[in-house]
């Protein structure tokens, strides 16, 4: 079958019924909304613009042999009840777990290795203070219990006040369920004692600012994917959101995937596939279909071609499907006025390398030549001008480039090993954020890198290895130069890394990752995390229970409000239809059956009722 060949299937399978549900945008969690759906029995299509799926967790071979994980490259924060549910190691997932967690080299000749094994983290952290060793496992338990306070907000959705007009039953049950939400948090935050919840607040309210080594390296993970420094307040909780994911139950440990995150990705959409979901690449989605009376229809494609369905939902972030999907005139403008109005800045910029050797430190030589445990975690990097001697010109990047890195060549002039000038700090941190706030991409920018062929045979060839460095901070609209000069892109960056080599390089910077990803202004969370747009107030005030002004297509439609694995799409969505109204039981099947209310659904000759023990 040739290619229009097959377009043209495509486009007949698409356009000759009218699906149940829409997904539009094949990341991870419109997958995940896709696989959910179509275990309960309705026909999905997922409509993802770009040739692969993945979003932003995806694998590609831009160099042959090498696979890079081109934007998220670990994996924790997939819910524990997705992986189980969708069975995502039956579907191809594996992941790796790193042991050491985190390598921090230093200048004086020390460095410091973190992770699970606490005997190891003592060792450690008593190198550079004995106190701060003693005190690590009570920080870690600390930021633990925080972690089980917020896990039942994780799965739940918020408790948001009701957007229509609605029966006094229907007000009744709203109230009681919110009442439920808030006497069950209340009842933790009891649990945890006034002292723990003090410090929680603290947590959350104050800067994540620390002195030495060992704080430094914490610190990162309070800025990472950030434009704010460590003294910015609200910065403890992006610290508080990258310990609350877990790896096989363990939790706040970070895991590399088996042939990079597309992996997470393919798996789900082999679960999705499996239940019957449709997926269908390079389908690019140019605006809803929406009818006189603000009702959702289905969606136009950017080819002309229109796909009705019942059920829009939308893995594209708040501005891309408020602003440029919707038509105008039909949101309110107080709605679209804060959706304009989000943060979505971004200072990140993500650099896949594909290298033919192991990067050798100087303050660490464990193992020889092979990869050694400071290897396997994530290596953080600091740097100061006074330690590089000269610049040297890499010449095996494409011809249209020429990237250049401070460093040192050997006696012998004929090679170069990687060497990092110095650890992570502080006032580092505040500094090259500093150079982003005055738009200039950091002097000395602040870098985490990972290896994940350390531990994957399966992503480079034999001897050779994938090199990711997450790099801050770049702003998405430098004030010396553009991100579309092939000159400035690299310019911006004088790494103080010595790599002779590199085979090739793939680079993204805040105007790619929105360019070819779809992440608004480049920011990896689709909207800044600020305390000002968590729970309640995202994606803005009065609409985070994943509904939107747009009006539902029918007069009846139930949603499991007790169970939700994955609210940040699921519910997303608008019915199109004015004939038939799809109920999603979830685990009150057997409730729900016996009840006035859906005895007398069953009744309507117009309406259809869906029971599924799947819990959505």
């Amino acid at each position: 079958m040739n290619i229009c060949t097959a377009a043209a299937k495509l486009t007949r399978a698409l356009t000759e019924k009218k699906w149940d549900a829409l997904v539009i945008g094949g990341g991870h969690n419109g997958l995940t909304a896709a696989a959910y759906l179509a275990r309960s029995g309705l026909s999905v299509a997922v409509l993802e613009r770009r040739h692969v799926i993945g979003g932003a967790a995806v694998t590609e071979e831009l160099i042959p042999g090498f696979k890079f994980s081109r934007c998220s490259y670990l994996q924790s924060l997939l819910r524990p009840a997705v992986i189980k549910e969708l069975e995502l190691a039956r579907h191809g997932m594996k992941l790796l777990k790193r042991s050491p967690s985190s390598f921090t080299p230093c200048l004086d000749g020390r460095y410091l290795l973190l992770g699970p094994d606490k005997e190891l983290n003592y060792s450690e952290i008593s190198k550079f203070s004995k106190r701060d060793a003693e005190a690590y496992p009570r920080y870690e338990n600390l930021l633990e219990n925080f972690c089980k306070f917020m896990d039942p907000l994780l799965d739940s959705s918020p408790p948001e006040k009701l957007q229509e007009v609605s029966s006094f039953n229907t007000r009744m049950k709203d109230n009681l369920q919110k009442s439920i939400f808030w006497a069950n948090l209340l009842q933790r935050a009891v649990g945890m004692g006034q002292k723990d919840l003090l410090d929680f607040v603290d947590l959350l309210l104050s800067p994540a600012s620390k002195t030495d080594v060992l704080k430094a390296t914490l610190a990162t993970d309070a800025v990472i994917g950030t434009t704010g420094n460590s003294s910015t307040p609200g910065s403890g909780y992006v610290l508080l959101h990258h310990v609350m994911g877990e790896t096989d139950g363990d939790r706040g440990i970070w895991s590399y995937v088996e042939g990079g995150m597309g992996s997470v990705s393919l798996a789900i959409s082999n679960a999705a596939k499996e239940a019957g979901a449709t997926i269908i690449t390079e389908a690019e989605v140019s605006q809803l279909m929406i009818e006189d009376s603000s009702r959702v229809s289905g969606v136009l494609l950017a080819d002309g071609t229109q796909v009705c369905s019942s059920v829009v939902l939308s893995n594209a972030t708040p501005y891309k499907t408020f602003m440029e999907f919707v038509p105008h005139n039909v949101l309110p403008d107080d709605f679209l006025g804060a959706v304009k109005n989000s943060d979505y800045s971004s200072a990140t910029t993500k650099i896949n390398l594909a290298v033919d050797k192991l990067p050798q430190f100087q303050c660490c030589k464990l193992n020889g030549s092979g990869a050694g445990p400071q290897h396997m975690g994530t290596i953080h990097i600091g740097s100061e001008s006074h330690s590089v001697e000269k610049l040297l010109s890499i010449t095996s990047f494409p011809e249209s480039c020429t990237w250049r890195w401070k460093g040192r060549r050997d006696d012998c002039g004929s090679h170069i090993e990687y060497s990092f000038s110095d650890s992570i700090s502080m006032e580092e941190i505040d500094s090259a954020c500093q150079d982003s706030v005055n738009g200039m991409p950091s002097r000395r920018p602040i870098i985490e890198m990972t290896i994940p062929s350390a531990l994957d045979k399966t992503i480079s060839p034999p001897g050779k290895h994938v090199i990711n460095l997450f790099i801050q901070y770049t702003p998405y609209k430098p004030s010396d130069g553009s991100w579309e000069d092939p000159e400035y892109r690299v310019s911006g960056f004088l790494l103080y890394i010595q790599i002779s080599s590199i085979i090739g390089y793939d680079m993204l910077t805040p105007p790619d990752l929105e360019r070819e990803i779809g992440l608004t202004g480049g920011n990896l969370f689709h909207g800044a995390m600020g305390l000002d747009s968590l729970f309640l107030m995202r994606p803005v005030k009065g609409w985070s229970n994943y509904r939107t002004p747009l009006k539902v297509g029918s007069d009846v439609a139930y949603h499991n409000h007790h169970y939700e694995p994955l609210p940040e799409t699921l519910r997303l969505f608008s019915l199109g239809s004015k004939q038939k109204v799809v109920f999603l039981i979830g685990r009150l099947k057997k409730w729900k059956k016996e009840s006035a209310f859906f005895k007398k659904a069953n009744k309507c000759s117009d309406i259809e009722v869906k029971y599924t023990d799947t819990p959505l």
